[in-house]
């Protein structure tokens, strides 16, 4: 049988003696305008005035009896079916039926031709025709049990398909979860003060001070506290940058965390090679290399520091991780402006998913509050011109927003196969379910305003999750405090999620950590879903009309049981755009 939308219907009018089986029949002029039709299936004499004739539905359904004078007028469609094509069907009762998530129900009008039909999917306990359509009002089961009563007494037919189940596939990539975290922000040395500090609402954003930094327009920045030099043997801190210094600090306390050894990789009975670094970073460190060029001018080349090189390059805090962990499988280095931290997780998500690599460490890292980027980043009026005081100089989402606060830091999670950290015992805080990348393609800095780019990032991070907009309970917004960017993210997650999804930004406690901050955010993100508290965010006294979403202000909430998808935004200049998806874990 053809598709129901490629049937004809030619509707004329003949006697009922001439209607053979096969014709699709309307048993009165008002039949034939609503598209009620029946399939003659067979047709019995029964005197030499009636005929009975025994009609189905076209798309399936049951048979039932029409007595007929063979003289009487009714309207056939021009057009005749195979009657052994058409299904009898009942349709199913949902009254008795054990309803779950992952069940569908499908609704057809069966005694019309072209019908499509309509189906519902049930996801947390709830029945939605799109799952990725944030305006849809979803149908609990006893309305959708009271629809489809309904429904099946207009000629409906209604089928419930119970969740099918999935058979054992060969090769299928391995879940990746999250056992360890560890982090050194604004707010101090490691995850407990990151953490503290969000839930609290307190601001890491601090005026500089030095002369260096004196005549400079702009003098406020995201700094970490601490002098890391102090938290590393002297010989080791001395051969590293900064950057790669706080990473190396960042790394430690979330293999640690992870329950490993702090000896490394032989230390915790892993093989080396299976084990992996991916770190996110921008520069790393310039002002390794602002020195050298300082020392060249001043006093020539003897004054030149031998470890320039190697303390300059971005991949130093990959390597200085790994030799700091004995890891040998592989230590990666992404750049993708503000993305990196973000992307850098995400392709250590796909290492361990398809076998390369059963453990990593992956995050990042970033020291870039010197004079020459702060100077450069004012040049640009990319930098808030809000002093530090009662209210965080960055300002997410609020109306007086007016440019991000530089920051510095490292952020990094363990990711690890499932069945590697369920063998050895250890504590999962969520799932890494999938990530997302695009590209705006539209300027050198600044993003497109329509947010086409970050939608698509975010879709495809969904889809990379096997999951729907229904599912995603918090987002952990990128959102830099500069006009066009929070707009445009904004539109972005009302166009994917909906208003309604809870958001937070965190830059108003950290600055904005540059390729750190994907690192740093994921480490938050992680932290939401597995305490099933959102942070609140801080900065501005008034919310942006424009923004158009449920932004958590003033104090933590509770995260809501219905779903279990968090997603954690970052964007970078020339259009970067990544988005890592985090499940929580029963």
């Amino acid at each position: 049988m053809r598709h129901s939308s490629d049937i004809p219907l030619q509707p004329y009018t003949v006697t009922a003696a001439e209607v053979v089986p096969g014709d699709l029949l309307a048993l009165s002029e008002q039949d034939a305008a609503e598209n009620t039709w029946y399939v003659v299936m067979h047709t019995v004499p029964e005197n030499p005035e009636t005929i009975r004739m025994i009609v189905r539905p076209p798309l399936g359904g049951g048979d039932h009896d029409e007595f007929l004078a063979r003289s009487q007028q009714v309207t056939v469609a021009g057009h005749r079916m195979d009657v052994a094509a058409v299904p009898l069907a009942t349709s199913s009762d949902l009254g008795a039926a054990d309803l779950r998530d992952g069940d569908r129900v499908t609704s057809l009008r069966a005694v019309d031709p072209r019908a499509v039909e309509e189906t519902y999917v049930r996801r947390w306990g709830r029945w939605y025709r799109d799952l990725d359509n944030p305006a849809e009002r979803p149908l609990t089961d006893a309305g959708l049990r009271e629809l489809a009563e309904r429904a099946a007494g207009r000629d409906h037919l209604v089928r419930h398909h119970p969740r099918p189940q999935q058979p054992a596939r060969v090769a299928t990539p391995r879940r990746v979860v999250v056992t360890g975290l560890g982090a050194i922000t604004p707010l101090g040395v490691g995850v407990t003060e990151l953490w503290q500090g969000l839930v609290e609402g307190r601001c890491g954003i601090r005026e500089l001070e030095g002369e260096e930094f004196a005549d400079l327009p702009v003098r406020v920045a995201g700094t970490v506290p601490v002098d890391p030099v102090g938290l590393l043997p002297r010989p080791q801190a001395r051969r590293m940058n900064r950057a790669a210094q706080f990473g190396v600090l960042a790394a430690r306390e979330a293999w640690q965390d992870a329950g490993f050894d702090a000896a490394g990789t032989t230390g915790s009975g892993l093989a080396p090679e299976r084990v992996g670094v991916s770190v996110g970073a921008i520069l790393g460190d310039a002002s390794v290399l602002v020195g050298g060029d300082r020392a060249l001018r001043d006093k020539g080349p003897r004054a030149v520091s031998p470890l320039t090189t190697p303390m300059t390059v971005p991949s130093q805090a990959a390597s200085q991780i790994s030799l700091d962990l004995r890891i040998t499988g592989e230590a990666r280095t992404v750049t993708s402006a503000c993305a990196s931290g973000t992307e850098a997780i995400g392709q250590a998500i796909d290492r361990i998913r398809y076998g390369r690599v059963d453990v990593a460490l992956a995050g990042g890292a970033e020291a870039v509050v010197t004079p020459a980027i702060m100077a450069a980043f004012a040049s640009m009026r990319a930098l808030s011109n809000h002093g530090v005081g009662e209210v965080s100089p960055s300002r997410p989402f609020s109306r007086d927003r007016d440019g991000f606060v530089n920051g510095e830091g490292a952020g990094f999670l363990v990711l690890e196969a499932e069945e590697h950290a369920r063998a050895r015992g250890a504590r999962v805080y969520c799932e890494a379910a999938g990530w997302g990348l695009s590209a705006d393609a539209h300027h050198m800095a600044a993003p497109d305003p329509s947010g086409n780019g970050v939608a698509l990032a975010l879709r495809r991070a969904l889809e990379d999750a096997d999951a729907h907009a229904v599912d995603v309970v918090h987002v952990n917004a990128h959102a830099t405090a500069t006009a066009e960017g929070d707009l445009a993210e904004a539109a972005a997650v009302r166009a994917v999620l909906g208003g309604g999804v809870p958001v937070t930004a965190l830059k108003g406690h950290l600055g904005h950590l540059q390729g750190a901050a994907g690192g740093v955010e994921a480490v938050a993100t992680v932290l939401t879903l597995h305490r099933g508290v959102i942070p609140p965010t801080i900065g501005g006294t008034e919310e942006d009309p424009e923004i158009g979403l449920d932004v958590v202000r003033t104090a933590p909430r509770p995260l809501t049981p219905v779903g279990d998808l968090a997603l954690s935004n970052s964007f970078g200049f020339g259009g970067h755009n990544a988005v890592l998806a985090l499940r929580r874990v029963a």
